[in-house]
């Protein structure tokens, strides 16, 4: 069973967006939405692997459920720090609270939905407050 996974995981580094797809959609039903040609193969690898030779350990899949809830990325700035952007003339202040972001009175789940808002087109959050390399 080794070399047949190896080979059908090695294949998988050829395959495009639509064969990913296709092959996800052969062995598990409908194939995620994703766009990203290098994490799906990702994903389907990791399945491959995981249908022949077992998932995650019991030990890791508890470590993982101990973690909690991931975190809105930026609240790490600590509760009460606010954030300044001039955006087309106008300045805009957004301050971290416990439950997400505050800007103009309206409260945000993420940095990013907060920029978004602020924008008007898809922004990620920590790069639009300059919290990121602007690359």
């Amino acid at each position: 069973m080794s070399a047949a996974v190896d080979r059908l995981v090695g294949e998988i580094a050829d395959l495009d967006l639509v064969a990913l797809r296709e092959l996800w959609r052969q062995r598990y039903g409908a194939a995620p939405s994703l766009r990203s040609v290098p994490l799906l193969r990702r994903l389907l690898a990791w399945r491959i692997q995981a249908e022949a030779y077992g998932g995650l350990d019991h030990t890791t899949t508890r470590a993982l459920a101990r973690k909690g809830p991931l975190r809105a990325e930026g609240l790490d700035l600590g509760i009460g720090a606010c954030l300044t952007r001039e955006w087309q003339g106008r300045t805009y202040k957004v301050e971290v609270e416990v439950d997400g972001y505050r800007s103009e009175g309206r409260l945000y789940p993420s940095l990013s939905a907060a920029a978004t808002a602020i924008a008007g087109s898809r922004w990620n959050g920590p790069r639009f407050f300059g919290l990121r390399d602007q690359r």
